[in-house]
């Protein structure tokens, strides 16, 4: 620990002036915040009283007292995940701090509860500090089933989410790392089989080496995908680059194969699929020298790397973040079914091969698809009961579940 948390507000650069209208549906949508607290237990009198509260709750106390697993059948901790962020990655906004950041943690446990019935809490902490912020989640533990790390920057967010799932016994899962990857892979697999070349044999290029790229990159490998090369806003990565960070060099020691050098027009020469994570801007003389049918995943938001209408002049299958676009690859087809899973059988951590599971349960469930169709919509009531029967069967033959 470095000393106490400052009550001072934490400094923060400045933001473009907002747009404030109190008057306006978003303003409106949001007031008074999107979540509440709801009984799951009737209090109509003495007797209720006495059941839920003392005396009766006394003997619930002891019994877990004896037994801690029992905290998990006779309490609301099996179904509850703590959202937690420091305010340092939202969305595209960046560093805003945990207060700014609660409206985006409450819609977040408002998608835990709509698409899964899984209880989220918003936890924003007043803290950036690495020790912090893994002794504060560490302590608050006990209350929840499982810990979902969101919009934390990186490379910080690679060590909270190692250190907690080393610390804890119960699912720590970083969103912006995961949930994307397992979509993008879900997406890829698709988009391939409309081009008709297999997922194995794609040349990928990931534009971005923050949280979303080092998983993206990460997740296909392990699904096979032999040629990935990285970029960052300096160019490729590659391991004879000096200026590399430490997570940037492993990253660059397990991706590249063929040793590719130079800036993301490079990358992109011949390549046949183009994932973007950045935020950052993809020439368009870049992406006609891209293979024959070609794959470009734009999913900045709000503004993708290529904007779609420029993309599908040179690409067969164009997806991007946005909800206005065909082949929207939103992270909620993912973690709400992951939670669910792994909630379901008390899975102690969210293996790989979870991930890999999800994201083909996703995939599998667009039985031909199409250059406007790889991924099923975010409202198909099939996504959360497959992603979570995938992942609960894969905890299972893992040795991974406990219930």
């Amino acid at each position: 620990m470095n000393g106490p948390v400052s009550a001072e507000p934490l400094h923060r650069p400045a933001l473009p002036e907002p747009t404030y209208d109190p008057s306006s549906a978003v303003f409106q949508h949001h007031l008074g915040g999107k979540l509440a607290v709801t009984a799951r237990r009737p209090l109509t009198g003495r007797a209720d009283l006495s059941l839920a509260y003392t005396p009766g709750v006394a003997e619930v106390s002891r019994a877990i007292a004896a037994d801690p697993t029992l905290a998990d059948v006779y309490t609301s901790r099996a179904n509850t995940v703590a959202v937690v962020t420091d305010g340092t990655a939202v969305l595209g906004l960046g560093d805003i701090g945990p207060a700014a950041a609660l409206p985006v943690m409450e819609g977040k446990a408002l998608l835990f509860k709509h698409f899964a019935d899984v209880d989220a809490v918003p936890i924003c902490l007043a803290t950036t500090d690495v020790d912090e912020l893994v002794e504060t989640v560490v302590r608050l533990a006990p209350t929840y089933g499982g810990i979902n790390l969101e919009d934390i920057s990186a490379p910080r967010c690679f060590e909270v989410e190692r250190r907690l799932q080393d610390l804890l016994d119960i699912p720590v899962f970083h969103d912006d790392q995961h949930g994307t990857a397992i979509v993008v892979l879900a997406a890829l697999r698709n988009a391939a089989r409309v081009v008709g070349k297999p997922l194995a044999d794609l040349r990928v290029v990931v534009g971005g080496a923050g949280a979303a790229g080092v998983a993206v990159s990460r997740i296909l490998g392990r699904a096979g995908v032999a040629d990935v090369v990285v970029c960052d806003s300096r160019g490729v990565l590659h391991v004879g680059r000096p200026d590399l960070a430490p997570h940037k060099r492993r990253l660059a020691l397990g991706t590249n194969p063929r040793g590719v050098q130079g800036a993301l027009g490079d990358a992109l020469r011949g390549a046949d699929a183009y994932v973007g994570v950045s935020g950052g801007t993809v020439p368009e003389v870049a992406l006609a020298a891209m293979a024959p049918s070609a794959i470009v995943f734009g999913l900045a938001n709000p503004d993708p790397e290529v904007h779609p209408d420029v993309a599908r002049r040179y690409a067969a299958v164009v997806a991007t973040g946005r909800s206005d676009f065909p082949n929207q690859i939103n992270n909620v087809l993912a973690f709400p079914g992951v939670f669910r899973g792994a909630l379901d059988v008390r899975a102690g951590r969210v293996s790989e091969a979870m991930k890999l599971a999800a994201a083909w349960a996703i995939a599998d469930l667009v039985d031909s698809p199409t250059a406007v169709e790889i991924v099923p919509s975010v409202f198909d009531e099939r996504v959360v009961p497959a992603v979570s029967a995938a992942v609960s069967a894969t905890a299972r033959r893992e040795g991974l579940a406990r219930s």
